[in-house]
């Protein structure tokens, strides 16, 4: 059974940075495409970024275009998430999925396309 651990939310004050961690425990597939949704209170998880298994594909939700950056290491299995320029409305659980897949290009944005889901991380931004 597959686990995601994630790793580096906190709270931080508006223009902000944060660097958050996804690494998969357990036996993994050899090749796994990822993403990050995040979650408010009565809201629905919504996408965040994709990334394809080669980490060369990837596009972004428009409120986060330009400030964050999602990039992985394939040697050690783990996912990051440069959040940069933070503003309150980013304030969010965020969390980190992963599936297995065939395809080296191909992302996945919605959050039925995942099979693993890691625990997610609080990012609270202040004004």
């Amino acid at each position: 059974q597959v686990q995601l651990v994630e790793s580096g939310g906190g709270l931080v004050q508006a223009g902000g940075s944060l660097r958050l961690s996804c690494a998969p425990s357990g036996r993994t597939a050899s090749s796994f495409a990822m993403g990050w949704f995040c979650q408010t209170p009565g809201k629905e998880r919504e996408f965040v970024a994709p990334l394809s298994w080669s980490g060369g594909n990837t596009y972004y939700a428009d409120s986060v275009k330009s400030r964050f950056t999602i990039s992985r290491d394939n040697a050690k299995k783990t996912m990051y998430l440069q959040l940069n320029s933070l503003k309150p409305e980013d304030t969010a659980v965020y969390y980190c999925a992963a599936r297995a897949t065939a395809s080296l290009s191909y992302t996945y944005t919605t959050s039925s396309d995942y099979n693993y889901w890691g625990q997610g991380t609080q990012v609270t931004v202040s004004s």
